[in-house]
């Protein structure tokens, strides 16, 4: 192994007899150090962008959800909260629950998501974190309050500095109603923003966060929720400690950690992102043609040191190993160029932020978010090696119909 390496190292960075050799091969490294490049980059921008958005959500989700596996509700009664509560690893919990209900500001009303939930929910998911506006109170002594999201904030035309006009809350009521009067199918509160959140457009324009005790009162339940929220301790391994709160509530209650709460967004983030390699490796797969070209000019200019290795008894399977090599070798140069650019292209991103956002005031942030993997390090340097191996192998199929003809 170690000679042909040798041959195809001195014929790498010897000088060749025509220039335009040259030319193609340093084409070559530096096509595929583009493609190499441009791989890297573009995935850190969508690493960036996926831990921006999953902090955004995970700032509304808790690291594990219970619901009920039939049914909308249950009860806290039958519930086994205390197993769970001492369960190693679970450092917080929280109640939940939502219905659909109308909102009505003045002249404004809009569909919305109510989320009731009590004081230690802030503890267990981070939302207090997404405010954009006031602050994250919902009880205060005997009197409600309410943190809507930003989307609904603005169809409402709200303002949480307006103690005069509250925002009204109305809810079908549970069972048959026997009135006429719309007032009679529907339960009605009134109560002051404090706060606004923003997480996403999809769960701004949704959701309502309101006091737990204000959402059993409107719907006329004593200890019922619709889910049981927790938050996990780092340092714990989440999925197991998943798989033992399933066996703990058992096939009556649905167990969800964060990728299954929001699947859908894993799904389409993942095949975005595969999209994008994949049309960025078709590119690299084209500029490495060159190597092609590059090691067919080589093979024809190279026929009488073919002719020397064979009357020294080198055998056509070391002589194929020299010009596979060399395509090899001109792929990693590229690949290994690309990666290191592509790499500090991306620190430089992440530590200085100079490529900005140009809709200011929109974007939570200003600089386009990035971050590096070396596991994407390792898959473009993988492709890169296979498209070069590739390369070199079409050429390398025809070397003997090349050297075999008279030289000039």
């Amino acid at each position: 192994m170690r000679f042909p390496l040798y041959i195809a190292w001195r014929y790498l960075f010897a000088k060749k007899t025509h220039t335009a050799i040259n030319t193609i091969t340093m084409v070559s490294v530096v096509g595929v150090a583009v493609g190499s490049m441009a791989l890297v980059v573009v995935l850190s921008v969508f690493n960036g962008f996926e831990k921006l958005i999953l902090s955004m959500f995970n700032a509304f989700h808790a690291d594990i959800e219970i619901t009920v596996a039939e049914g909308k509700t249950f009860s806290m009664e039958t519930f086994p909260l205390e197993e769970l509560v001492n369960l190693p690893g679970v450092a917080n919990y929280s109640e939940v629950l939502e219905e659909m209900g109308m909102v009505v500001y003045q002249d404004r009303q809009h569909l919305a998501r109510l989320r009731g939930v009590d004081e230690t929910y802030r503890f267990v998911t981070g939302i207090d974190t997404m405010l954009i506006k006031g602050e994250f109170i919902l009880t205060e002594n005997d009197r409600n309050f309410m943190v809507p999201g930003q989307g609904v904030y603005i169809v409402l035309n709200a303002n949480i500095n307006d103690y005069l006009n509250p925002i009204d809350i109305y809810v079908p009521r549970r069972g048959r109603t026997t009135g006429l009067h719309p007032s009679q199918a529907f339960r009605s509160l009134s109560v002051f923003p404090t706060g606004v959140f923003a997480v996403q457009t999809e769960y701004d324009m949704e959701y309502i966060i309101v006091p737990l005790r204000m959402m059993r009162r409107l719907l006329d339940y004593d200890t019922e929720v619709t889910s049981i929220v927790l938050r996990i301790d780092p340092q714990h391994n989440h999925l197991r400690i998943q798989r033992i709160i399933q066996e703990i509530t058992g096939p009556e209650y649905v167990v969800r950690n964060r990728l299954q709460q929001q699947d859908f967004l894993y799904r389409v983030m993942r095949s975005e992102r595969w999209a994008i390699f994949f049309i960025l490796t078709f590119i690299l797969i084209i500029a490495a043609f060159n190597i092609t070209g590059s090691l067919s000019m080589l093979v024809i200019e190279k026929r009488r040191d073919i002719a020397v290795l064979r009357s020294m008894g080198a055998g056509k399977p070391l002589i194929n190993k020299i010009f596979l090599l060399e395509g090899i070798l001109i792929s990693i140069a590229g690949g290994l160029g690309g990666i290191l650019f592509g790499g500090l292209i991306s620190w430089l991103q992440m530590r200085y932020g100079f490529i900005s956002l140009q809709a200011e005031g929109v974007f939570i942030m200003d600089a386009y978010p990035v971050f590096v993997k070396w596991t994407d390090l390792l898959l473009v340097k993988l492709t890169v090696f296979c498209i070069g191996m590739v390369a070199a192998l079409i050429p390398v199929k025809n070397i003997w119909r090349k050297a075999e003809r008279p030289p000039h």
